[in-house]
């Protein structure tokens, strides 16, 4: 099987990983989600198909920005429903996988296949499903993808026209299940609409998943492209709220001549890394599948927290006046939960769509908190996933994945990211990874009481404590962090529990035992470690 002219591994490799998440989300997390309504108010359920089915690439985009021609350049050839203009031409959410016999498929006939991931997106309405369709073309890439383009994003008077469904909804519900999701910008008009800076606020959460490809740009000079780069890293940092946007690709990506052909190299290279990193999805899915089931086990805990809360403040009379108070006080509610079951508020649902979603809702038929539900999720992520992480090809979880673009010596480059994901960033990098952060840590030690450069476990509690994790999870960081168990952690011990608990508060279970890769570099000597460079 070839994808981009490379050769890509078997999707069956990965079988009973995917079989294992299917069993371990009915058996712990769904019971859960439906006790306390967390379909209805944040996510549908997972079905099989949202487990089988290949990876999905995303594409978003304003109009004329080439996103249709960019799916043309990746399959070589033209498919079933394609229109490329100067104007929107793409008003439908449009689905593009293989078949031997090209074809389309209506969007109403999608919603009711249950062999396929679409049912949930009824929840739309009619209006959208009439706007929702799947080409089927042989092309050889989509062996290996699926590919989805979705409406050209409006700017100025057309923006404020309504598209008769919820747009940044259908959006976010695609975004979650998305292997990969491409915002394209042409490099000639990077002014962004208030419709598409609505559009990356709604799908901000996936920002793992997102690259940038700063399309058009062969009709520019190279000095002329590092300012339009410069310019929309700005702009994307403002919006996302984060100054390291994803990865950054630059290029023209059609079968057009280029009209600076000094850019070229540049070009080829920045498509064979973009080629590259679309080729690894077949591999990169499970590990996807793995890290967004731990990020829905987390917030159907907290969502099943908020649930029982409100309704153990529901009375036996005026509940209707009572549940409005709940409603307009919702914040209070967020923080009292948050301070008695110590969890970060970063985990909690946008507030403003919950009120949307509590409105109607009889918060008397809620549930109480059933704590056997909520431990039997907390056994899946400690000991069910690391069990499936486990099974990863070792390779998989070593492949290094593309960092954030950056500008080096007058040619834009990729950084690379830590390796693997979390417990398992770094692995077989030469950098210990917590030094990548460690002066940040060290100006938080140098404020804490020290003796003889170490503070005690009095001093750390106090501090550790701060992150609002369960006592479990930093009682079980304080004995990964204290390496020599000597009760004491100095500046790298102290950095590697700070770097545990941003690993934990990410979603990421921590590992019963230390890996190599994670013992401070002081102490690496004395530690009982294999295979440690």
């Amino acid at each position: 099987m070839t994808i981009f002219g490379k050769k890509t591994e078997p999707l069956a490799v990965y079988d009973d990983i995917t079989t294992g998440l299917k069993e371990i989300y009915k058996k712990h997390l769904l019971p859960l989600e439906k006790e306390y309504k967390f379909h209805e108010i944040q996510s549908p359920m997972l079905e099989d198909p949202d487990f089988d089915g290949k990876p999905l690439v995303m594409l978003i985009g304003q109009y004329s920005t080439g996103k249709t021609t960019f799916i043309r350049y990746l399959l070589e050839r033209d498919f079933p429903g394609m229109r490329i203009g100067p104007e929107p031409t793409t008003d439908n959410f449009h689905i593009i996988q293989y078949a031997e016999d090209e074809g389309k498929i209506p969007g109403n006939v999608l919603a009711v296949d249950k062999t396929k991931p679409f049912r949930h997106l009824q929840q739309f309405g009619g209006t959208f499903l009439t706007r929702f369709e799947a080409s089927q073309t042989n092309a050889e890439v989509l062996k290996s993808v699926t590919l989805l383009d979705t409406p050209g994003v409006l700017a100025g008077e057309k923006q404020l026209v309504n598209r008769g469904y919820e747009f940044t909804g259908v959006l976010r519900w695609f975004a979650e299940r998305a292997d990969r999701i491409i915002l394209l910008f042409d490099a000639h008009k990077l002014d962004i609409s208030d419709e598409f800076k609505s559009a990356i606020q709604a799908i901000r959460k996936n920002e793992d998943k997102i690259r940038i490809v700063l399309n058009k740009a062969d009709m520019m000079t190279h000095q002329q492209l590092m300012r339009v780069y410069g310019a929309l890293m700005w702009s994307l940092s403002r919006i996302l709220g984060n100054p390291e946007v994803s990865r950054v690709y630059v290029g023209s990506f059609w079968n057009q001549p280029l009209q600076f052909a000094a850019n070229r190299d540049l070009f080829e290279m920045e498509q064979e890394d973009l080629f590259s990193d679309l080729q690894e999805l077949p591999r990169f899915a499970t590990v996807r599948r793995l890290n967004d089931l731990i990020k829905r086990a987390t917030w159907a805990k907290v969502n099943a927290l908020i649930i029982s809360y409100l309704k153990a403040h529901m009375p036996l009379l005026g509940k209707e006046g009572k549940k409005k108070d709940l409603i307009k006080k919702l914040d209070e509610v967020y923080r009292k939960v948050q301070d008695e079951h110590n969890i970060p508020a970063a985990d909690f649902p946008d507030i403003d769509n919950m009120r949307e979603k509590l409105k109607k809702m009889d918060f008397s038929k809620f549930s109480s908190l059933n704590k056997e539900m909520i431990e039997r999720v907390d056994t899946m992520l400690s000991e069910d996933i690391p069990r499936l992480m486990s099974l990863m090809p070792r390779e998989q979880m070593d492949k290094k994945l593309d960092g954030v673009g950056m500008i080096k010596g007058g040619v834009f480059r990729k950084s690379e990211m830590p390796v693997g994901i979390g417990a398992d960033e770094g692995v077989g990098e030469r950098e210990w990874i917590v030094s990548r952060d460690k002066a940040k840590y060290d100006e938080v030690f140098n404020t804490l009481e020290q003796a003889e450069g170490k503070i005690t476990g009095r001093v750390a509690k106090d501090e550790l404590v701060k992150s609002k994790l369960p006592s479990k999870e930093l009682g079980k960081i304080w004995r990964l962090s204290d390496i020599n168990q000597d009760g004491l952690l100095d500046d790298e011990e102290f950095a590697l529990a700070m770097h545990l608990i941003h690993v934990k508060i990410e979603g990421h279970p921590i590992p019963e035992e230390l890996p190599s890769h994670l013992i401070p570099p002081s102490h690496r000597e004395g530690a009982k470690q294999n295979g440690v460079d």
